[in-house]
């Protein structure tokens, strides 16, 4: 459950991540909105970080916490705000990955 807990913490993260970006290219009530979203997005992402790392290594859970904040991001990135595409780094993307992965795999904690 911890694990479930922490993945969609890491989609919080993306999310708070997502509206900076959105707010960014706004103005007025919308950027307020944004921002508004993104402090939500933030809370609702600490307090399920906090609740996985109870049950969760701490440096196992901040990880995998912040490398699905930062793919979701990167991802995001690239689809909406047309953020470029290079060999390389669709490379270090898949090597993040690969790192989430394999971390979950050596991890003890259920």
């Amino acid at each position: 459950m911890a694990w479930i807990i922490l993945v969609i913490a890491g989609l919080f993260e993306t999310a708070f991540a997502l509206c900076l970006g959105k707010a960014r290219s706004t103005s007025g009530w919308e950027m307020y909105g944004w921002y508004t979203g993104f402090t939500l997005c933030l809370i609702i992402s600490m307090v399920l970080l906090i609740k996985a790392t109870q049950t969760l290594p701490i440096g196992t859970a901040y990880a995998v916490w912040t490398g699905i904040g930062a793919l979701g991001t990167v991802l995001f990135g690239i689809l909406l705000f047309k953020d470029p595409i290079s060999f390389w780094r669709m490379f270090f993307l898949f090597t993040l990955i690969a790192s989430i992965i394999g971390l979950k795999v050596v991890s003890s904690a259920a």
